[in-house]
C-alpha cells in the first residue's frame, strides 16, 4: 500500500491511498468464503461453492466489492498509523480508481485533532454570584411537604380553583361520539390545566350531581383540529387540607422532633444545592474562557455527528412520551431551522470543550485506572436499570466502550482545570470544590448541555 497525505484545514485531512491488486488477495478470498456461506446452490454443500460457480451465480463485481469494502478500513488504518494522523470520527471515502486485477485508489477524508496550544490555567479567574438563600426558598420547600401530607376532605359547595373533582366526560362532535372521547370517574385539580382546554374555566361553580358542557379543539385522533362538545358531569367536590404548621407536622413529615430543626435542615439542603449549582457555574465559565484562550478550531464532520446524534436522541425521547418534532417545535413556538442552529451551537462548543480536556488529559499524561473505569461503568449501568456486566457486554459490542474511557479520562483532566483557575463569588470569597463530596452527581462531568 501507498499513501500520501494532504492537509484541507487545521482539523481535517485527506489521506490519498493506493493498495495493489495482490494485496487485496486475503479480502478477495474471505468474500468469497462469506459468499459460499449464504448462497444456496444444488450439487454443492453450503459453504463449498467453487469461486466460479459464485461470479456465475452471483457476479465477480459482487464478491469485488464485498472484497474492497472489507479492505478500505484496514488501509485507511494502516495510513493512519503511518503518517501518526490523530483521527475523529468517521472518514468520509471515495473510490477514484479500480477495476479487476488493477490497484485500488481511494481517498478518505477525515477530521484530525488540531494542534492545540493550552493557556496557564492558574492565570484564569472565574466569577460566580454570590451564595443568597432567602426565608421564602425554604418557605417554598416546606410549603412542597405541607402538599404531600394532604388529605381530601369532601364538601357539600360548588368547586373552587384548588379543589380535586371526580369527573365524567363524553366528547363529540356533531353528534358523533369521538372513539376514545369519554372518560368516567377521572380526578382532576380545578385550575391545573391538566385536561382539556376550557374544562377548568366551566367546573368552577358546578356542585356534585350538576352537568354542563363546554367546547373544546381536539388534538389528536381523526378530528384532530375539529371543534368538539364536551359533556361534564361532576360526582364530588374534595377540598384539599393542608396540616398545620407545627411541631406534629415536622414529626409526621421526617426525622426531626420540631419545625425549628426541619427548616435549618431543608436550608442545609438548598444550601448544598445551590453550592453545586455555583460550581457548575465556574465551571462551564473557566471552560469557556480556557476554550477561548487556546482558540481552539472546532472539526465540522465531528461537530455534523454530534448534531446528528443530539437532535435524533431529541427526536426519540419525544417519542417516548408520545410526542413529535413538529409538536414540540409549535409548543416551543421555534422553527426546525432553529433547533438545528442551536444543536450546532451546543455541539461546536461540547466539541471543543472535548478537544481541550484531551489536549490536557495528553499534557498532563492523565491515567484511569481499573477501578474508576469500573466505576463508571457501575454508575451508567445503574442509570440504565442494567447489571454492570450486561452494560459493559453491550458497550464492547457496539464499540463504545473506548468513548466511555474517553469520558472519564476527560473528568479527571476538568478536575484538573477546576483545581488550578482561580473561582471566587461576587463577593470576593473563594469557591472550594467542597460541596461536591459524595454528590451523586460527578463532579467533573464533561458532559454537560448548553
Amino acid at each position: 500500500m501507498k499513501s500520501t497525505v494532504e492537509t484541507l484545514s487545521p482539523t481535517r485531512v485527506r489521506l490519498a491511498i493506493e493498495v495493489p491488486f495482490v494485496e487485496l488477495e486475503s479480502s478477495l478470498k474471505k468474500a468469497y468464503r462469506e459468499i459460499a456461506q449464504q448462497v444456496t446452490v444444488p450439487g454443492f454443500r453450503r459453504g463449498k461453492v467453487p469461486t466460479n460457480v459464485i461470479d456465475q451465480r452471483v457476479g465477480r463485481g459482487t464478491v469485488l466489492n464485498e472484497a474492497v469494502q472489507e479492505a478500505i478500513p484496514e488501509n485507511i488504518l494502516a495510513a493512519v498509523r503511518e503518517h501518526d494522523v490523530k483521527t475523529l470520527g468517521r472518514p468520509e471515502v471515495e473510490i477514484t480508481e479500480f477495476s479487476d486485477g488493477e490497484p485500488l485508489k481511494f481517498t478518505a477524508e477525515v477530521d484530525v485533532r488540531p494542534e492545540i496550544t493550552l493557556p496557564d490555567l492558574s492565570g484564569i479567574e472565574v466569577t460566580v454570584d454570590e451564595l443568597q438563600i432567602a426565608d421564602s426558598e425554604i418557605d417554598e420547600q416546606v410549603n412542597g411537604l405541607r402538599e404531600r401530607f394532604a388529605t381530601l376532605k369532601t364538601v357539600e359547595r360548588a368547586a373552587q380553583d384548588g379543589d380535586y373533582v371526580q369527573l365524567d366526560l363524553a366528547a363529540s362532535v356533531d353528534g358523533e361520539e369521538v372513539p376514545g372521547g369519554s372518560a368516567t370517574n377521572i380526578s382532576h385539580e380545578v385550575g391545573s390545566k391538566q385536561l382539556l382546554p376550557g374544562l377548568d374555566e366551566v367546573l368552577v361553580g358546578l356542585e356534585a350531581g350538576a352537568s354542563t358542557s363546554f367546547v373544546t379543539q381536539l388534538v389528536g385522533g381523526d378530528f384532530a383540529g375539529r371543534d368538539a362538545d364536551v359533556a361534564v358531569t361532576v360526582r364530588t367536590v374534595k377540598e384539599k387540607q393542608l396540616p398545620e404548621l407545627d411541631d406534629e407536622f415536622a414529626q409526621m413529615a421526617s426525622e426531626f422532633d420540631s419545625l425549628e430543626e426541619l427548616r435549618n435542615d431543608l436550608r442545609e439542603r438548598v444550601t448544598r444545592a445551590k453550592r453545586v449549582e455555583q460550581i457548575y457555574a465556574a465551571r462551564d465559565k473557566a471552560l469557556e474562557q480556557v476554550v477561548a484562550a487556546a482558540e481552539v478550531p472546532a472539526p465540522e464532520g465531528v461537530v455534523r455527528e454530534e448534531v446528528d446524534s443530539r437532535k435524533q436522541a431529541m427526536v426519540d425521547q419525544l417519542e417516548r412520551i408520545g410526542a413529535s418534532l413538529e409538536e414540540y417545535l409549535a409548543a416551543e413556538e421555534k422553527t426546525e431551522e432553529q433547533i438545528d442552529t442551536e444543536l450546532n451551537e451546543a455541539a461546536t462548543e461540547g466539541v471543543k470543550i472535548q478537544l481541550v480536556l484531551d489536549t490536557l488529559a495528553d499534557a498532563e499524561d492523565v491515567q484511569v485506572s481499573d477501578d474508576e473505569f469500573g466505576h463508571e461503568i457501575m454508575h451508567r449501568a445503574q442509570r440504565a436499570g442494567m447489571a454492570p456486566q450486561q452494560y459493559y457486554d453491550q458497550l464492547v459490542r457496539s464499540g463504545a466502550a473506548g468513548s466511555v474511557f474517553g469520558d472519564v479520562r476527560r473528568g479527571k483532566a476538568l478536575a484538573l482545570v477546576m483545581e488550578r483557575v482561580k473561582i471566587t463569588d461576587s463577593a470576593g470569597n473563594p469557591v472550594t470544590m467542597d460541596a461536591l463530596q459524595g454528590e451523586d452527581g460527578d463532579a467533573h462531568d464533561h458532559d454537560h448541555e448548553h
